[in-house]
């Protein structure tokens, strides 16, 4: 009696697993029927006629079998930038009194442009007369520095220490630049040797801002800095912006306009050709002009009603001749009004890529150039002494 219902019960399991087998494989047959054969045979003309097969593909998307592919990117400013850093350097400078106070001593930030100690910085960190300087290195060095000359086109000021095989910042191509670019500002206000950072994007290149610090632009400053939405404080006057790939873009600067404090950066191809006249000893030998100006852009010619976009106005907002024409310039001896319309420096174009200054730049002292100007609506020529 006992072995028939062991029986039964064995028989019963055993129907209760093949039912559940059948349900198991059945449901896994489904579902590699419904997601893989299906969809997969939809592809085929043949079958795709089908309704039957188009109804079990509805509403299924065919993944295709590929490799993960895991993509992150670098978002440590300072890993970034750290072939730059070690170039950048802070700059001190103490008067040459015997009574100094904190007061009198500033500081700022600067970059090593050559492997044998020539570095640069903007002007308003320095004390430029009667002053001694240090040099602060990436491994904590000082060294004593020597003011070799400042650019007073550029603001740049370039010091001297006796070191070799210094790292040097690498230099990027501004013409290259765009707005939206990621830079990276580089600062260090410190003598204990702290590099800050300040990650942004380049605003654009103003092509009409002119470092006089005025509401006109003089023919003896430049024209034309990069803008970004950062490093907007102290600590970075005199350091580096540098691209992604730690070149340097350009150096901090500062000009007072109205009493407001304006920062910039100017571009790396113009610190390349600075550097040059600094290394030959020739930036005293800049040419000068003598006249302030406006740059004629589209707006700026439909409002003063001018029939041309390019060129740049002698100009004075208080529309005095005294003011707009430096007396006993070469732009005053050899004839030039306010008004008068620049177009043209030795018959090469003044324009936005091409502003009066930094073609003036371009001469030294003692250089003969022809301008060719309109004046009253006539064309005309004037050759200066400069």
């Amino acid at each position: 009696m006992l072995q028939k219902k062991s029986g039964k019960i064995k028989k019963i399991f055993k129907l209760a697993f093949l039912l559940a087998l059948i349900f198991i494989v059945g449901g896994l047959g489904g579902v590699v029927l419904d997601r893989f054969i299906l969809p997969k045979l939809t592809s085929y003309e043949f079958f795709s006629k089908y309704d039957f097969i188009k109804k079990a593909n509805k509403n299924v998307t065919i993944i295709n079998k590929t490799e993960q592919v895991t993509v992150t990117e670098n978002t440590s400013v300072n890993e970034i930038a750290s072939r730059a850093a070690t170039a950048v350097v802070s700059v001190t400078s103490v008067p040459d009194s015997p009574t100094v106070s904190k007061k009198n001593i500033k500081n700022g930030s600067g970059v090593i442009v050559a492997s044998d100690g020539l570095i640069v910085t903007y002007r308003g960190i320095l004390i430029e007369e009667k002053a001694n300087y240090t040099v602060w290195t990436f491994d904590g060095v000082g060294y004593k520095a020597e003011l070799l000359g400042i650019d007073n086109f550029t603001n740049l000021a370039y010091l001297k220490i006796k070191a070799s095989n210094l790292p040097v910042i690498p230099f990027a191509n501004s013409d290259d630049f765009e707005s939206g670019k990621k830079i990276i500002a580089i600062g260090n206000y410190s003598s204990e040797y702290q590099n800050k950072f300040s990650a942004g994007f380049l605003n654009g290149i103003n092509k009409t801002f002119n470092l006089s610090g005025k509401t006109v632009s003089s023919s003896e400053k430049l024209e034309g800095v990069i803008e970004a939405d950062f490093a907007s404080h102290p600590e970075y006057l005199g350091g580096p912006i540098v691209s992604y790939g730690g070149e340097l873009a350009g150096i901090i600067g500062l000009v007072k306009i109205d009493n407001r404090d304006k920062y910039f950066q100017i571009p790396s191809n113009i610190i390349k050709e600075s550097m040059k006249l600094a290394m030959e000893n020739k930036l005293k030998e800049r040419a000068s002009l003598g006249i302030y100006y406006y740059s004629l852009t589209k707006t700026c010619a439909t409002t003063a009603g001018f029939n041309r976009d390019r060129g740049a106005v002698i100009y004075s907002p208080s529309e005095k001749q005294g003011l707009a024409v430096i007396a006993n310039s070469p732009a005053e001896k050899a004839g030039l009004r306010i008004n008068d319309v620049v177009i043209a420096v030795d018959e090469e174009e003044v324009n936005l890529d091409n502003p009066l200054s930094n073609l003036m730049s371009r001469h030294k002292k003692g250089d003969e150039v022809k301008l060719s100007i309109i004046r009253s609506g006539e064309e005309m020529e004037i050759a200066i002494q400069l």
